[in-house]
C-alpha cells in the first residue's frame, strides 16, 4: 500500500460514500441520480452525439494521415501479443457481458416493442432495429475506446510518461498536471471507471439470475443477485492475484472460445439463411444511413427524442464511462503497434464480430417471435434464454451462455481492478495485490448497491451521471495528442533530413 497516491484515498472515499448512501437510502439515491440523468440526457444529448461522432472521424483521420506510421513505442519495439490473443483480450475487456445481455434482447425490443421510428412488428422495424444495434455496438463504441487507448499508449510507450489520464494532458497544461488539477482529473477517470464497470457487473448478475430463473425454480431477486456477485468476486480476486499475463490472458482466450462456440452453434441450429440475409441487408443499410443515425436527435418529436435518450445517449455514456478502464487496458496490451495498425484493429475487427453476433442472436430471436414464441414478453435479462429455448440444444446453449457471462464477469472485473490499481499508484504497471483487492470489493459493492436501489434503471442513471465529466477530459486528450504528434512528426522529419545531409 506504500505505492498508493492521494487519488486512491479520495476516490475510495467518494465510492464508499456512494455505497453507504445506496445502502441506507436507496430510494433517495435512485431519485437523485435519476434527476441528474434526465437533466444530462435532455440538455446535453446533442453534445454526446457530436463528440462521439467526432471521435470516430478523428480516428479515421489518424488511420489515413502520415501520423499513422508512428509506432506506439520505440522504433525497435515489437508487440507483446500475437493478433489472436490481442483481439481476444481487447474484445473481452471492451464488450463482454453486454453482448450476451443485449444479444437477443435489444434487436427483439426494437422490433416488437419500441422501434426507433417504424411501426413495431413490421419488416421496416426489423431492418431499423438491426441498424441501430450496429450503431450502438459498432464503430462509434470502439472509436471511444480507441481514443483513450491511443492517447495513453502513445504517451506511455513513446514518451515514457506514467500511465495516467492526467499525464496525457501535459502538452496542454504542462507541470500543472503534477499538482491538484492533475489529481482531480485522475479522480474523475477512476470514479467513472468504477461506476461503468459496476454497471456492467450489475447487468451480469441480473442476467445470470434471469437465466437461473428461466431454467430452474430459483426466483429472481436481489438476494440471489447478491450471492452471484459474491461468488464471482471471489473468482476474479483469484484471477487478479495471478496477474495480467496469466489470469486475464487465459480467461480472455477462454472467453473467445466459449463465445465463438456459442455463436457457431446458434448460427448452425438457428435460421442460418435468414441470419445471413438479414446481416447482408442491414449491414448495407447501416453503412448507408450511418451519418444520419449518428446525428439523429429528433427535436420535434418528444417520443422519438425519449427513445434516443434512453438508448443512443445511454450507450454513448456507457462507452465513455468504460473508456478509462478499457482504454488503459487496451493501451497496456498494444505496445509496439503503429497508430494505423492499432486503430484499424481496434475499430474494425471487434465491430465486425459484434455485427455478426447481433445478427445471429437477434435474427434468431426475431424469427422465433414471428413464429409465436413471445420472446418480447420476457424480461430483458431472460430474452437470450427464451430464444435458446425455441431451438434444438437450447439447454446446452443456455449453460454455455451462463458460463460465458461468468467468465466475462471475471475478466471485466479483473481487468478493471488492474487498471484502477495502475491509476491510483501513479501509473505502476504492477499495482500491489492489496490495492487490486480493495478496488475489486468496491466495484462489487457498488454493483450490489445500484441493483438494490433501483435495479437496471439505477445502473443506467448512475452511468450517464458519472460519464459526463469525463467526456470533457476526452476532448482535451484528443487536442493534447494532436499537439504532441505534430511535434513528434516534425522531429522525425528533421532527423531524417539531417541523416540525408550527413550522407
Amino acid at each position: 500500500m506504500k505505492k498508493v497516491t492521494s487519488v486512491f484515498w479520495v476516490t475510495l472515499a467518494i465510492a464508499m460514500f456512494g455505497v453507504v448512501w445506496g445502502s441506507v437510502a436507496p430510494k433517495n439515491l435512485q431519485e437523485i441520480t435519476g434527476s441528474i440523468q434526465t437533466f444530462i440526457s435532455v440538455h446535453f444529448g446533442w453534445y454526446y452525439l457530436l463528440i462521439v461522432t467526432g471521435f470516430v472521424i478523428f480516428c479515421l483521420y489518424m488511420i489515413f494521415s502520415p501520423y499513422g506510421k508512428i509506432k506506439l513505442g520505440k522504433p525497435e519495439d515489437k508487440p507483446d501479443y500475437n493478433y489472436a490473443t490481442w483481439f481476444a483480450m481487447l474484445f473481452s475487456a471492451g464488450m463482454g457481458i453486454g453482448l450476451v445481455f443485449w444479444g437477443a434482447a435489444e434487436p427483439i425490443y426494437f422490433y416488437a416493442t419500441n422501434a426507433p421510428t417504424a411501426e413495431t412488428g413490421t419488416s421496416e422495424a426489423i431492418n431499423e432495429a438491426m441498424q441501430f444495434v450496429f450503431l450502438h455496438w459498432g464503430i462509434h463504441a470502439w472509436g471511444i475506446y480507441a481514443i483513450v487507448a491511443l492517447v495513453l499508449a502513445y504517451f506511455k510507450f513513446r514518451h515514457g510518461a506514467p500511465a495516467l489520464i492526467s499525464s496525457t494532458l501535459k502538452p496542454i497544461f504542462g507541470d500543472k498536471m503534477d499538482g491538484p488539477l492533475g489529481k482531480a482529473i485522475d479522480v474523475i477517470a477512476v470514479f467513472a471507471t468504477i461506476v461503468g464497470v459496476a454497471t456492467t457487473l450489475g447487468f451480469g448478475a441480473s442476467q445470470i439470475n434471469g437465466g437461473l430463473t428461466y431454467l430452474t425454480p430459483i426466483s429472481e431477486n436481489f438476494g440471489v443477485q447478491l450471492i452471484i456477485i459474491a461468488i464471482v468476486t471471489v473468482l476474479f480476486m483469484i484471477s487478479a492475484y495471478s496477474g495480467l499475463s496469466k489470469g486475464i490472458k487465459y480467461l480472455s482466450n477462454t472467453n473467445m472460445i466459449l463465445a465463438l462456440g456459442l455463436l457457431v452453434l446458434m448460427f448452425i441450429i438457428g435460421p442460418t439463411l435468414y441470419i445471413m440475409n438479414l446481416f447482408t441487408d442491414t449491414i448495407g443499410a447501416y453503412l448507408q444511413n450511418l451519418p444520419s443515425m449518428s446525428f439523429r436527435l429528433a427535436p420535434n418529436s418528444e417520443e422519438n427524442r425519449q427513445w434516443i435518450n434512453s438508448w443512443t445517449v445511454f450507450y454513448w455514456a456507457w462507452w465513455i464511462s468504460w473508456s478509462p478502464f478499457v482504454g488503459i487496458f487496451i493501451a497496456r496490451v498494444s505496445k509496439g503497434r503503429t497508430i494505423r495498425e492499432f486503430l484499424s484493429g481496434v475499430l474494425l475487427v471487434p465491430s465486425a464480430v459484434g455485427f455478426l453476433w447481433f445478427s445471429t442472436f437477434g435474427s434468431s430471436a426475431i424469427k422465433a417471435q414471428q413464429d409465436g414464441a413471445g420472446i418480447a414478453d420476457l424480461a430483458t435479462e431472460q430474452a437470450m434464454f427464451g430464444t435458446f429455448d425455441q431451438y434444438p440444444l437450447g439447454l446446452l446453449m443456455s449453460i454455455i451462455a451462463m458460463t460465458l457471462i461468468g467468465t466475462f464477469f471475471i475478466t471485466s472485473a479483473d481487468s478493471a481492478t488492474f487498471v484502477l490499481g495502475m491509476q491510483t499508484t501513479n501509473g505502476s504497471l504492477t499495482p500491489p495485490t492489496m490495492v487490486k483487492f480493495v478496488w475489486g470489493i468496491i466495484q462489487s459493492s457498488m454493483a450490489a448497491v445500484l441493483l438494490y436501489s433501483g435495479g437496471l434503471q439505477a445502473l443506467q442513471n448512475a452511468l450517464i451521471s458519472a460519464a459526463f465529466p469525463f467526456s470533457f477530459i476526452m476532448i482535451l486528450m484528443v487536442v493534447s495528442l494532436y499537439k504532441a504528434l505534430r511535434a513528434d512528426k516534425a522531429a522525425i522529419e528533421r532527423d531524417q533530413n539531417q541523416e540525408k545531409n550527413s550522407a
